[in-house]
């Protein structure tokens, strides 16, 4: 490329950049796990809008250095390679003059990304990076960057976020507060947590240009898909059932695929895009773990703000989602693993375990008022209980607060809102 064609397209960039200085961002929690100072590169990895640039720009001005600033998400740079990153390079000391820290925008666009990142590395340059592919990402860390990354993985706003965002009082005890906090959540609930949807005229627009972008530019070109119209109807179908176990061989036949195998590709590259996130079987068995894998949407606006979802209120479902995305944040960044647990007697929404040790389970309810209903979620948790030997039991309900004892076992009726804001 000319050089004086991206001296243009990388000021563009810089100019762009410059405008975060004039708006207001709530401070987030995985700011803090970005060290800029690192000899290792500091990798934000996570879906497309989640606020990935935002993140590393707020780390980046708190810390007071000066960087230089590069964004492959641009359709002037589609046809770059790694042999151009010198270049790149150049123009950017051009523009900025000396610097010691350098933020680029989904790397992953490039191919062979991580031999420019080495060299910078060797140079002692401190390297921001973001990207939205996480096997593309991660297995060329692993193979290429080894010892030399830290990766952040960084979701939608949770619902913490999502009322500092609005300037809500999460803190307050007063009848006001805590019905204003019941209100942000039933809206938090129904349209997720992208941070520009709430900014946004037709949230419908938005999500549906999200998700064709997801679809079209990070998968379908990337992974070279050959059933296209097939994939992306599929791709819609679990959007609309999640949260659901998927299985391979019904998908084959529902979208004609050629094999289970190319069902259960696409379904893993709707994972690395973030799209989609997968939760495992709890099993002490690994084959077993390794089945049966059940999806979630990486954000509830999914469920219902695209065209032609059909979803309904699925509160239930909305509520679950809601929960899984915050045990990701909580528990996932510190080693845990999570998992479902199913029987034919009985299931339980979410077993966290750390090692082979269950340290909490937890049910979620929209509504236990019918007994039968009550019957069935605290069963379900008493008898993960028994499975895993697990003696922390949370069933997570709309607005229930309570606490049940049951089989020499305590069990904490909370409401998920509160819950989400109580670590």
């Amino acid at each position: 490329m000319d050089k004086r064609i991206l001296e243009t397209i990388l000021s563009d960039q810089a100019e762009e950049l410059e405008l975060k200085k004039k708006q207001k961002f709530c401070r987030r929690k995985e700011e803090d796990l970005i060290d800029p100072d690192s000899p290792q590169a500091q990798v934000v990895i996570g879906v497309r809008r989640s606020g990935k640039s935002t993140l590393c720009y707020n780390a980046l001005i708190r810390k007071g250095v000066k960087f230089a600033y590069v964004n492959f998400d641009d359709e002037r740079l589609i046809n770059l390679t790694a042999t151009d990153l010198n270049d790149v390079l150049e123009v950017l000391y051009k523009i900025n003059g000396d610097f010691n820290y350098l933020f680029i925008d989904e790397i992953q666009n490039i191919p062979e990304w991580y031999l420019f990142v080495n060299r910078l590395l060797r140079r002692q340059i401190h390297v921001i990076i973001t990207g939205s592919n996480a096997k593309l990402l991660s297995g060329e860390l692993a193979t290429h960057l080894t010892g030399r990354h830290h990766t952040i993985n960084l979701y939608p706003f949770s619902f913490s976020e999502y009322c500092e965002a609005k300037g809500i009082d999460t803190m307050s005890m007063s009848t006001m507060a805590v019905a204003r906090r019941r209100a942000v959540f039933d809206d938090y609930m129904r349209k997720g947590g992208f941070p520009e949807l709430s900014r946004v005229r037709n949230e419908r627009d938005y999500i549906d240009e999200l998700v064709r972008n997801i679809l079209q530019r990070d998968i379908e070109q990337r992974f070279k898909v050959k059933h296209v119209t097939s994939f992306e109807e599929m791709s819609q179908h679990l959007l609309n059932i999640a949260p659901a176990i998927v299985v391979d061989k019904k998908l084959k036949e529902a979208f004609g695929f050629g094999s289970q195998h190319t069902a259960k590709n696409y379904v893993g590259y709707l994972k690395q895009a973030y799209l989609l996130v997968g939760l495992h079987k709890y099993s002490p068995k690994s084959q077993q773990r390794l089945t049966a894998d059940k999806i979630y949407p990486i954000d509830v606006s999914l469920m219902n703000r695209r065209s032609d979802a059909f979803s309904g209120e699925n509160l239930g479902w909305r509520l679950e989602t809601i929960v899984y995305l915050e045990l990701l944040r909580r528990y996932k960044s510190q080693g845990f693993d999570i998992y479902y647990f199913s029987e034919r007697s009985g299931e339980c929404d979410f077993v966290i375990c750390e090692g082979r040790k269950a340290v909490v389970a937890i049910q979620v309810s929209y509504d236990i008022s019918n007994e039968k209903t009550r019957k069935r979620e605290i069963s379900g948790l008493l008898l993960a209980a028994k499975k895993t030997g697990c003696k922390n039991l949370i069933l997570l309900t709309d607005h229930s607060y309570e606490d049940i004892e049951a089989e020499d076992h305590r069990i904490a009726v909370r409401p998920v809102f509160d819950y989400l804001l109580n670590e």
